[in-house]
């Protein structure tokens, strides 16, 4: 079945075509999930919710676009709604300096595993908006309206989550290179 006609069984509330599109884009849509999202668990649950979303409001896709492009923004709008609904935690203010020789020196092993999970491990406010800039292309301006905050905000988050990062894939690094004996 091709995805106009999963579309069509959707839009008719065929639990068959409803099956197929969630195996069709479960992978795509889980992994735009964890971008957003502190854990696994918390991305599963997002997934969930976007997903009964996408199937109680297909009738609103027009097919103009993207389809996957509409589930996305489904999904990211869940994760907003997630994060504006979790207690606010204080952000860092200041990031410890390293060495840009120590920088220089690091040699990177499983560096997209590293990145992520550096990512998850970032203060929810800076997650969210490196995903959003950084993953989804957004501007600091749709950040700003999405997040409710000043487009400086976004633009000073995204400078203090990068880094952080850039101190934690460091850190870790260091770390593997001395628990590996170099």
């Amino acid at each position: 079945m091709d995805l106009e006609a999963i579309i069509v069984g959707c839009k008719k509330q065929n639990r068959e075509a409803q099956k197929m599109l969630y195996e069709c884009f479960k992978k795509t849509l889980f992994q735009s999930c964890l971008n957003y999202s502190g854990n696994y668990e918390e991305a599963e649950d997002l997934l969930h919710d976007a997903f009964i979303e996408i199937v109680t409001s297909i009738d609103s896709y027009k097919c103009k676009g993207s389809f996957e492009g509409w589930m996305k923004r489904i999904v990211i709008n869940k994760a907003i709604t997630h994060f504006k609904s979790k207690p606010k935690t204080e952000l860092i203010e200041k990031t410890p300096a390293i060495a840009d020789e120590q920088l220089d020196n690091i040699t990177y092993t499983n560096l997209l595993e590293d990145i992520l999970n550096s990512i998850h491990e970032l203060p929810d406010q800076y997650q969210m908006v490196f995903s959003l800039y950084e993953l989804d292309n957004y501007s600091h301006k749709e950040i700003a309206t999405m997040l409710s905050i000043s487009e400086s905000t976004s633009k000073s988050n995204l400078h203090r989550a990068k880094a952080i990062l850039k101190l934690k894939l460091a850190e870790k690094n260091i770390t593997k290179k001395v628990s590996n004996g170099i």
